[in-house]
């Protein structure tokens, strides 16, 4: 019976009732409702490990991480030994999750290109790998061997010269097995035990023991998220990432339980997880509605999924599938599952997903471990303007450019003329001085060739 009234406070939402607007838009504006208020506090530790190094750090893993340590950094021979305890049929799959993941990023690195002109014009581009990158992996309510395969990967095909990875200790100060697997084939150089906003801040301006970072990624809690946003311009960081969440686009021929079941494998990951379907099926709704009741009464995780299917999950009965794929192009979701009879059709016309299922054998499950492309993907909306993480984020472009004096002499008029439109007229001189030199130079060959004749 519990499972049921579950399964029935999943809300529903009408396209064609009075206020659906008002409160598709409250939906779809998920990132401020889930903001707690930890902006004081994070400032608070990011700047006391600013000033106390690595005993304030110590200090901050013994209360927020609940261990205690005398060094933070794995050791080879740790290292080692979590490597060994690792069954291997887990480190098989864990192997070839990272050869997957490795393939699909080499397909396309962006690389160093020049063009010339006419004239002496010379320009282009040289694209290089940052010099120091930081992983934060998170722990706590799961193990996530799969976020330090992502994370690290695109990272490691660049070949950024040392990547480092932080990740929250067990009360024992170890570091679960299958992470430190993970670390080792996606090519990770140093393991750090810490986690939280002490661990970004740690990563953000250095510590005795804790080399300073040129940019941070990977997921974590709000204050992993909030600690991320204030550094940010200290480090590059990629996304200010939110809870997970997931939005299903079913049809007639969608089945009703492994939709409730992606619905919930969402739903596990926290309780600030949303889960959407969306459908035109009147059907389907009160059949997933039931599926989800059965399903969370015999989830490992069921208390964590419920709490997130009845506060953030809900249903969104349209009136055709066009008018589903509208709507979930406004929600812009974190994972897109097109479980239709058409999905290539239908992907056609989405405009805003970090990454997009196709079809009923497709479960978001699929792109978390094994397909390929990254999981590190955009939420609370901001697939609008973010994609998902990849090889350009661990690279940097340097533009370069060089004129001779017969390029500046056709181009330099211009450049005043602009530089005079914007009252900059100290640029426009140091354009000028240049072209009265070539000038002046051109006059002369011209003397000299005079007298030549």
């Amino acid at each position: 019976m519990a499972a049921r009234s579950t399964a029935k406070l999943m809300r529903v939402l009408k396209s064609d009732a009075a206020g659906f607007s008002d409160a598709w838009r409250a939906i779809c504006d998920r990132r401020g409702d889930t903001v707690l208020d930890v902006e004081r506090d994070v400032a608070k530790i990011i700047a006391d490990v600013r000033a106390g190094g690595d005993e304030a750090l110590l200090a901050f893993v013994k209360k927020f991480d609940g261990a205690k340590l005398d060094k933070l950094e794995v050791t080879k021979e740790e290292w080692d030994e979590g490597c060994d305890r690792v069954a291997s049929a887990d480190r098989a799959a864990i192997g070839k999750a990272a050869m997957r993941v490795r393939e699909f990023h080499r397909k396309r690195i962006p690389s160093s290109w020049e063009m010339r002109e006419e004239g002496g014009g010379y320009m282009g581009q040289r694209v290089r790998p940052l010099a120091r990158v930081g992983l934060y992996v998170p722990g706590g309510k799961a193990v996530y061997p799969s976020s330090v395969v992502m994370n690290a990967i695109p990272a490691s095909v660049v070949e950024v010269p040392e990547i480092v990875m932080t990740t929250p200790p067990g009360p024992d100060g170890k570091i679960r097995a299958e992470v430190l697997m993970a670390a080792r084939v996606a090519g990770v150089h140093r393991v750090f035990k810490m986690g939280g906003a002490h661990a970004i801040a740690a990563l953000a301006y250095g510590t005795e023991s804790i080399p300073r970072v040129d940019k941070i990624t990977g997921p974590g809690n709000v204050w992993v998220a909030t600690a991320k946003k204030q550094v940010f311009g200290q480090v590059g960081i990629d996304s200010e990432a939110g809870p997970t969440e997931v939005c299903i686009v079913a049809d007639r021929t969608a089945t009703p339980a492994w939709i409730a079941a992606d619905l919930i494998s969402q739903a596990e990951h926290d309780e600030l997880a949303q889960s959407i379907l969306v459908t035109h099926v009147k059907a389907l709704v009160t059949a997933v509605q039931d599926q989800v009741g059965r399903q969370l009464a015999g989830l490992d995780r069921a208390a964590i999924a419920t709490k997130s299917i009845k506060a953030r999950g809900a249903i969104v009965q349209t009136r055709n599938l066009e008018e589903s794929l509208r709507v979930a192009d406004e929600y812009a979701a974190e994972h897109l599952v097109l479980a239709v009879e058409d999905p290539d059709k239908a992907s056609k016309t989405v405009q805003n997903a970090g990454a997009i299922f196709l079809g009923h054998y497709t479960p978001v499950a699929v792109g978390d471990y094994l397909a390929g492309p990254n999981h590190v993907l955009p939420t609370g909306g901001t697939a609008r303007f973010f994609s998902p993480l990849s090889v350009e984020d661990f690279l940097k472009r340097t533009s370069f450019m060089k004129f001779e004096p017969p390029k500046l002499r056709e181009l330099g008029a211009d450049i005043v003329r602009l530089a005079n439109v914007e009252g900059l007229t100290g640029h426009g001189a140091s354009v000028e001085l240049r072209l009265q030199k070539i000038r002046r130079a051109r006059r002369e060959r011209e003397a000299a060739r005079e007298i030549e004749l």
